[in-house]
């Protein structure tokens, strides 16, 4: 141990023992630089020198193994260091993350903004005419003046399908293009506006014929009572009302070219009975379907004394 990161002074002699046995005895002389001094003493001077070569090579290991031990030292405390400055960093980021969430603007007032534009699609109807400051849909509008002014003629109006891929398009312009042209040459086809017609009343997450009033309809229908059923339609929210009104007004002009696009009061009261009628919890579909048709054909037929002037 007092080797120990020591640097030593080496110092050799000879010398005669006359007064024992005339008997040649070498012995090398150690310093440290700390002033402690020690002698080796032995006759054979190679064994001398096998000592000193041990003492110098503990002395290079002892001093190598202090520098790596002093370098992982070093290296350990730059890590703790560095460590430490990560941390300091994430703590500033999580406080500038916590300020920038709690200044956020609310979802409300960046759709007021218009920075976020609600669907047309899916959307319940009384939001969806409250955002656009109106009774009655306007793609709903423009879906039937469109219809009127060129599709009264076509047979099978709105009971043929139209193209699906070009309904799903059409769909996706209403929900993003709020000037939305319908007689783009693009939606040339009127079975494709009238099934995005039909898409957008069957995606209302509640039916035109809201849920709290289904089974008060179904019980006016059992006992054919057009009075109970116009003192229901008089009581809807105003956006079903008037939807309803300007949708079954429609219909009835649809109805009046029967002889050319073959649509009948009983077929079209079978392509909308289940879409604008439907109970929230299905339970006797069956029963419905022929409640619900029978409600659509009712209207249709009995239309100006359901939507006179109160």
């Amino acid at each position: 141990p007092f080797l120990k990161d020591k640097k030593l002074s080496i110092y050799q002699s000879i010398f005669l023992n006359n007064k024992a046995c005339n008997t040649v005895h070498v012995s090398e002389q150690l310093k440290t630089r700390h002033g402690s001094e020690y002698l080796i003493q032995y006759d054979t001077d190679s064994i001398i020198h096998d000592w000193h070569k041990i003492i110098l090579d503990t002395i290079r290991l002892l001093v190598s193994a202090t520098n790596r031990l002093t370098g992982k030292h070093k290296i350990l405390s730059c890590l703790l260091s560095s460590s430490s400055s990560i941390d300091i960093e994430q703590g500033r980021v999580r406080t500038k993350l916590r300020k920038f969430l709690q200044r956020r603007p609310t979802l409300q007032s960046v759709k007021e903004k218009g920075y976020i534009k609600e669907n047309v699609f899916g959307c319940h109807l009384d939001t969806l005419c409250h955002r656009e400051n109106t009774t009655v849909p306007k793609f709903m509008e423009k879906c039937i003046r469109s219809v009127e002014k060129r599709g009264l003629k076509i047979d099978g109006l709105y009971r043929v399908s139209g193209n699906l891929a070009v309904i799903q398009k059409l769909r996706y312009k209403a929900d993003h293009e709020e000037d939305l042209d319908l007689e783009d040459g693009q939606w040339e086809e009127i079975h494709v506006i009238t099934g995005a017609l039909k898409l957008f009343l069957r995606e209302l997450p509640e039916p035109l014929f809201p849920f709290s009033f289904f089974d008060r309809f179904i019980a006016a229908i059992r006992d054919q009572k057009v009075s109970y059923i116009r003192d229901l339609v008089r009581n809807l929210p105003l956006p079903n009302h008037d939807t309803m009104d300007v949708l079954f007004r429609h219909l009835r002009k649809v109805i009046e070219h029967g002889e050319l696009n073959r649509m009948s009061v009983q077929s079209m009261a079978i392509v909308f009975g289940p879409t604008l009628l439907r109970p929230q919890e299905e339970s006797n579909i069956t029963m419905h379907m022929v409640f619900q048709n029978q409600i659509v054909e009712l209207i249709l037929n009995e239309f100006n004394e359901l939507f006179q002037t109160k």
